[in-house]
C-alpha cells in the first residue's frame, strides 16, 4: 500500500491575542506521513499499539471491519466484526488487544491480536440503540463507554457483567478517557459539558465549561490529571483542573475553527483537529502556542487522534487513509 512522506514545513508565525491569555499561532515542524487504506471504508478512529513500529488499528465504519496497518510496509488487513457492524471507537486495552465500540451491533467488541478471533458483548435488550461512540479502561480493567443517544456504561470482561446508565442530562455522551489517578471523564457533545463517573457506583457528576453551548466533543487527560476538552461548536480547547476546580480556554487560530478531537502526548503537548482549517493542530500549554499541520488533500475530516511515543496518529475519514505526525 502507498505511504507518502513529506519534507518539513516552515511557515511564518502569526501572533494573536485572546481575552483569557495571549498565545502564538505557529505552523512549523516535520510534515505528516500518510498511509492509504481501502477505498470507501471511512476510517473513523485509530489506535496505535504502544510498541515502536507496532500495528495501528482503525475502525472501517462503513464496511463493518477493524483495519490493521503495518506502518513499516504500508500493508493492511481488515477483520469483519459481524453482521450489521458499524464500528466507531477503538483503543488498545491493557491486554494488548484492540477494543471497539460498535454502533451497528450495539456492542463492545474485542479482536484477538494474534488469532484475529472476534468476541462481541451486546448491550442487551434494555438499550436498543445507544449510538456507541468511544471507550476507555479504568484501573481495575473494566471497560467504560459512551452512547450518544444518552447513555454511558461499563463492561467487566472477566465476568461479562454489563451495566448501562442513562446520562444525567440526556443525549450527547461522546469522548471518554481515564485520568492518571483512575478517574473516568466523558464529554457530552449535545449537552455541552463534561462529566466525571464514579467508577464504583456508576454515578456521573456534570461539570460545565465556562463557555456555553461549546459542544464538548472529546476529552483527554495530561500527566498531571488535568482534563483537556475539544469544543466543536466554538473552536476552543478547554482545560479543567480537578484539584483547583477551575477552567482555562484557548481559541484555535483562524476563522471559525471547529475542534473535533483531542489527545495529549507523553510530553503533555495537546493535539487537536480543526475541520475548518483541514489540519491537525498541536498546542503547547506552557508557551501557549499552536502549531498547524494541514492535510495535503481537501476534506480530510480527522475525527480522532491517538498516538504513541514520538507519533501522533489520526484517521482521515474523508480520504480513506491514516496520518502520522512526528510528536517530538
Amino acid at each position: 500500500m502507498m505511504i507518502r512522506r513529506y519534507a518539513p514545513l516552515v511557515v511564518m508565525a502569526v501572533f494573536l491575542s485572546h481575552p483569557l491569555a495571549p498565545y502564538a499561532v505557529a505552523a512549523t515542524g516535520v510534515g505528516p506521513a500518510y498511509f492509504d487504506v481501502a477505498s470507501g471504508t471511512h476510517p473513523h478512529d485509530v489506535a496505535a499499539a504502544p510498541a515502536p513500529g507496532g500495528p495501528v488499528y482503525y475502525t472501517a465504519q462503513t464496511t463493518g471491519k477493524l483495519g490493521i496497518l503495518d506502518p513499516g510496509t504500508g500493508k493492511f488487513e481488515e477483520i469483519p466484526l459481524g453482521p450489521g457492524s458499524a464500528p466507531h471507537g477503538v483503543i488498545v486495552g491493557p491486554d494488548g488487544a484492540p477494543w471497539i465500540t460498535d454502533g451497528g451491533q450495539n456492542a463492545i467488541v474485542r479482536v484477538d491480536p494474534k488469532t484475529r478471533a472476534v468476541r462481541v458483548w451486546p448491550l442487551g435488550k434494555d438499550v436498543e440503540y445507544a449510538n456507541l461512540n468511544t471507550l476507555t479502561f479504568d484501573a481495575k480493567g473494566r471497560v467504560w463507554f459512551t452512547g450518544q443517544s444518552g447513555y454511558y456504561g461499563r463492561l467487566v470482561p472477566a465476568t461479562n457483567d454489563m451495566k448501562v446508565w442513562k446520562a444525567p442530562l440526556g443525549r450527547g455522551p461522546y469522548g471518554i478517557a481515564t485520568a492518571p489517578g483512575g478517574e473516568v471523564y466523558y464529554a457530552s457533545l449535545a449537552g455541552s459539558h463534561i462529566a466525571r463517573i464514579d467508577t464504583e457506583t456508576g454515578a456521573a457528576t456534570v461539570i460545565e465549561p465556562p463557555t456555553k453551548d461549546q459542544g464538548a466533543r472529546r476529552v483527554w487527560p495530561d500527566s498531571k490529571g488535568r482534563i483537556w476538552v475539544s469544543y466543536w461548536n466554538t473552536g476552543h480547547v478547554g482545560m479543567y483542573d480537578p484539584v483547583a476546580r477551575s477552567w482555562r480556554e484557548w481559541k484555535l487560530p483562524g476563522n471559525r475553527p471547529r475542534a473535533y478531537s483531542v489527545w495529549v502526548d507523553a510530553m503533555d503537548k495537546v493535539w487537536l483537529t480543526d475541520w475548518t482549517a483541514n489540519a491537525i493542530v498541536r498546542f503547547d500549554p506552557v508557551k501557549e502556542t499552536f502549531e498547524s499541520f494541514p492535510s495535503d488533500r481537501t476534506g480530510a475530516s480527522v475525527r480522532q487522534m491517538l498516538g504513541r511515543a514520538g507519533e501522533a496518529w489520526g484517521a482521515e475519514s474523508g480520504n480513506a487513509r491514516l496520518v502520522m505526525v512526528p510528536a517530538r
